[in-house]
């Protein structure tokens, strides 16, 4: 099993606590609003989503582009299958889990980069460290102070791997922005704000776009192989076509244009 099937959701081996841990408010995103803990109203008895097939169409696009990299399934074989209704421990330790699966998932994308070897050994200890902190189920671990410990690495590596370096456009407001056919090669967009962007045609390959938020962008036709950092989750929530080129190891979302 490759690290990005490990650090996946598996929603059949979990107990649903996606659908409960979180909170979400009335918008664009969910149809209605939750608060954290209590069960969404369309899970149903077997902790399997009710209307899992028409999630768009109902109002809840934002189920459809979650990911907790494979926290659930943890959480839920660590309490031998047992359920949040009878552990509440569950509910809590669901969100500091998902953010060390992110995490985890990015230092070993980082670490099976060829450019980055120099600092695999740095970025395995890193890894190691925190799969031990997630194995404990400790609810004092911090995994802010852990993102602040691990980025220095994920950014050296992303470095190594985008030399010459592209433009910078890290952190980058970028709300609606014309990027059609933008030559966006080996560029930082680390936590740039792409909601809406034109990105048709775009060159994104080997861009470092960790944390971007690609919310309906318009990838059309966009070349992201090889981008850095890149996740499903990001694909999920942006728009696409047939002709839009991901990395071998993602997929063309289902509601993506033919």
């Amino acid at each position: 099993m490759t690290f990005r099937e490990l650090l996946h959701a598996d929603c059949a081996s979990c107990v649903g606590l996606c659908c409960v841990a979180p909170a979400f408010a009335k918008s664009a995103d969910f149809a209605i609003t939750k608060p954290a803990g209590k069960a969404c109203p369309n899970l149903r008895d077997d902790y399997r989503c009710g209307i899992h097939s028409r999630l768009r169409e109902s109002g809840f696009p934002g189920c459809t582009v979650f990911d907790c990299f494979g926290a659930g399934q943890r959480i839920t074989a660590a309490f031998d299958g047992r359920s949040w209704r009878d552990e509440p421990g569950m509910l809590a330790a669901f969100p500091i889990m998902r953010d060390l699966h992110e995490l985890l998932y990015y230092l070993a994308e980082a670490r099976s980069m060829p450019a980055a070897a120099p600092l695999h050994a740095q970025l395995t200890a890193m890894y190691d460290k925190i799969d031990e902190l997630a194995a404990s189920l400790d609810p004092s671990v911090d995994p802010g102070l852990l993102r602040a410990e691990a980025n220095p690495l994920l950014l050296e590596a992303s470095s190594l791997v985008r030399r010459p370096a592209g433009p910078d456009h890290r952190g980058a407001s970028l709300f609606g922005a014309s990027l059609r056919g933008a030559s966006l090669r080996r560029a930082s967009l680390r936590g740039a704000m792409l909601i809406g962007a034109d990105l048709r045609q775009a060159d994104l390959r080997e861009a470092d776009v960790i944390g971007a938020d690609f919310r309906g962008a318009d990838l059309r036709g966009a070349d992201l192989t090889g981008a850095l950092y890149l996740t499903q989750a990001q694909l999920d929530a942006a728009r696409g076509d047939s002709r839009t080129r991901v990395p071998a190891a993602l997929r063309h979302p289902t509601h993506w244009a033919a």
